[in-house]
């Protein structure tokens, strides 16, 4: 009677050392890309602030075009590990392979696409006068990294997929190390200005992209991998993404209709949002860190047939959903007057910024266990039912975010609809959780 209990706790503390194990370096490669821009930022904003804005203009642009692609590295994540769980390396590599061409082929699209259309792109964003050549320039020549950026992304899933992390988080530190550097070098050594930031960045991101190819092309080799484009799996890789593109579509409207609201509320509250949406932000890259641990665990357990060390995993991991969420949640809280000063010494701002931050102090732990249940769907390759289920929460949301002006609402109110749409999604992902039917064991779904 006294050893029964002690499986499942045997069970959990396997489970916490490969959490641990998975999650901290993908949350060091999860936070070290937005220092692209950081560092982007830094240099460029002593050459003038026309130069600063037309970055920060051409940086919405870039990333919003590849976030659109992310599913690159979450599709490819869910079927390598899967194939990895089965004991087929060779078609673990090969899957992860048709995403990598896959990347290849939408980034030379967005290039075309992007190339001609810039000026365009840039006034219709809304680019001053002084602001729009230098936003121009950078983005047609960041676009040249886009590729570069696809494949990034899709070689980060395969070796999530193969239960490395660790690779992904040194590429990272290196790539920022080097953007860096050429940055300062290329803006100032060379005279370049704007433009050489921008191929610093390029640079950068092409050297990141070389070192995931051969760290691929290598396990390729040593397994008897194919490394030539497969029709056929480029087109499954794709139709797998296709769900978690309208996934992805649908939460950058939700984020997209918050800013609007909010700009509709009056400078002061939209400035408050900036910065709440900023650390809202960033706290998701340490819940999402978790469920990328997830994604790659359960596709293994997918893979290799087992339903309940699945069941374990992914109750295990809600848990540190729960509490991570219950930490971040505190720490917002008590933090709240030592972290406004940080970003705005406005009276008028930090009224509704102290207020809101609150609210996203207390949807914390819900925030931890959507994060959670969304990458062990991901991890399960249930692409259809997350489209569908965030199709569903943007049209709850978007009325009840567009009323709030209506009904004389203001910051916080905004955010309380965000509250609800994190809400929704719980609802949603628990109940397709709660159901089972997520649990489809093989080496493909």
């Amino acid at each position: 009677m006294t050893q029964a209990p002690a499986i499942p706790r045997r069970s959990d503390r396997r489970h916490d050392r490969e959490i641990i194990a998975l999650a901290l370096p993908a949350f060091g490669s999860l936070v070290a890309e937005p220092l692209f821009v950081m560092a982007d930022s830094a240099v460029i904003g002593h050459l003038g602030t026309p130069q600063l804005a037309g970055l920060g203009i051409a940086a919405a642009l870039l990333t919003t075009a590849v976030s659109v692609f992310v599913f690159l590295a979450y599709a490819t994540t869910a079927a390598v590990a899967r194939r990895v769980g089965a004991g087929d390396l060779p078609a673990a590599i090969r899957q992860g392979m048709d995403g990598i061409w896959l990347a290849l082929l939408l980034g030379a699209a967005v290039i075309a696409t992007v190339l001609p259309t810039a000026p365009w792109l840039v006034e219709a964003f809304g680019a001053s006068g002084t602001a729009a050549p230098y936003a121009t320039t950078y983005l047609r020549i960041s676009a040249l990294g886009i590729p570069a950026m696809l494949v990034v992304l899709a070689a980060t899933g395969v070796l999530r997929g193969l239960q490395d992390t660790r690779t992904p988080l040194y590429v990272a530190i290196g790539g920022f190390s080097v953007n860096a550097a050429l940055n300062i070098g290329l803006v100032y050594g060379a005279g370049l200005g704007i433009a050489g930031s921008a191929w610093g960045t390029v640079i950068a991101q092409c050297g990141m992209a070389a070192v995931y190819l051969a760290v691929v092309v290598r396990g390729a080799r040593r397994h008897g991998a194919s490394l030539r484009p497969d029709a056929a799996g480029i087109r499954a890789s794709a139709q797998a993404g296709v769900p978690l593109l309208a996934r992805t579509l649908s939460l950058r409207a939700v984020l997209m209709i918050a800013t609007a609201v909010a700009a509709r509320l009056g400078d002061a509250e939209v400035a408050a949002h900036q910065i709440v949406l900023t650390l809202w932000s960033l706290l998701a890259f340490a819940l999402d860190a978790i469920a990328i641990a997830g994604q790659a665990i359960i596709g293994r357990y997918l893979g290799a047939g087992d339903r309940d060390g699945a069941k374990a995993a992914c109750r295990r991991m809600v848990q540190w959903g729960i509490a991570a969420g219950l930490v971040l949640g505190v720490l917002v809280a008590l933090a709240r007057p030592l972290f406004i000063p940080l970003f705005t010494s406005d009276p008028a701002v930090e009224g509704p910024l102290l207020a809101t931050l609150l609210v996203v102090a207390v949807t914390q732990p819900v925030s931890g266990i959507v994060f959670i249940l969304d990458g062990v769907l991901m991890g399960a390759g249930d692409g259809p039912y997350l489209a569908w289920a965030m199709v569903v929460t943007l049209a709850l949301f978007a009325p009840a975010a567009l009323a709030v002006p209506a009904l004389g609402g203001g910051l916080v109110a905004l955010w309380g609809a965000m509250a609800l749409m994190m809400a929704v999604r719980l609802l949603t992902l628990w109940l397709r959780t709660r159901s089972g039917r997520w649990i489809v064991t093989g080496a493909s779904r």
